[in-house]
């Protein structure tokens, strides 16, 4: 538990730094998003890493490749100026790695089909789902202040979902949510994850984003919370599939950067797109 608080009271400023410092200095806009590329990079890395564990085959040099390509789209912000580009960077990448795949295993076939699926799904995953948070930061620029209050509105609700879950969960929780894949998810702790995501959603709303009311707010927070935990429950899949307790050991009491990550990824793309039919 301490261990948890202490990793959270170092990265967390880093973090919230990073979000708010281009009020001050709009160049600072890049500091999240290598952070993000970074933390991209890791999690595609843990990813790859699990795969290993079932002799799956992933091709990581083509999966960092991809995920390259990608991550320079969305800085780009290409969902919304060059939807087309977005795609079809996502359909060459694809392109690639079944054709070099087909000439990898030539000499076993039988792995072809496991190597395509993790290879591709890793790029899709981590550097598809998660590109969308470079696109919050880089792309509503147009509107000043609009990146940095979506994003603070993003990580407050999720690190608030994730906090509310865990400590209604060890005081609360007796009921199991998904005891086959993850036996420490209870229903009391999901519905302490909302009502905490909801009542930030709703400060954040009354502290500095009262362009997005409480009517959008909190229900959006409470979409995000759900989504969160099965986020989190598809990636403790991955873990029990590769029988791995965490991702990785990077982050002292929390896990490996996958292990923070999987709540996020889910709902990157949930938050970018409505804040552009929104805004």
């Amino acid at each position: 538990m301490k261990t948890r608080l202490l990793t959270a009271a170092v990265a967390l400023p880093i973090l919230i730094g990073s979000i708010i410092l281009p009020i001050w200095v709009p160049e600072a806009v890049w500091i999240f998003v290598i952070l993000a590329v970074a933390a991209m990079g890791a999690g595609l890395f843990e990813f790859y890493s699990l795969s290993k564990t079932l002799e799956l085959k992933a091709d990581a040099a083509l999966g960092y490749l991809g995920a390259a390509a990608l991550v320079t789209a969305f800085v780009f912000d290409a969902p919304a100026k060059a939807p087309d580009l977005l795609l079809l960077t996502l359909a060459l990448s694809v392109v690639v790695v079944i054709v070099a795949e087909t000439f990898r295993f030539q000499k076993d076939f039988s792995k072809l089909l496991t190597g395509l699926g993790v290879t591709i799904t890793g790029v899709v995953y981590i550097a598809f789902l998660g590109g969308y948070l470079i696109a919050t930061r880089v792309g509503f620029e147009n509107y000043p202040g609009l990146s940095t209050k979506l994003l603070v509105f993003f990580f407050a609700v999720m690190f608030g979902s994730d906090s509310g879950a865990y400590f209604a969960g060890r005081a609360l929780g007796k009921h199991k949510l998904a005891p086959g894949i993850s036996p420490g998810k209870t229903v009391e702790g999901l519905i302490g994850g909302i009502v905490a995501a909801a009542g930030l959603a709703a400060l954040c709303t009354f502290l500095f984003f009262p362009e997005l009311p409480y009517s959008f707010s909190v229900p959006l927070a409470v979409v995000m919370a759900v989504v969160g935990v099965l986020g989190d429950l598809a990636e403790s899949a991955m873990k029990r599939g590769s029988g791995a307790k965490d991702a990785a050991n990077i982050l002292p009491g929390h896990g490996g950067i996958l292990d923070r990550l999987d709540s996020l990824l889910l709902n990157a793309p949930i938050l970018y797109y409505f804040a552009r039919f929104y805004f």
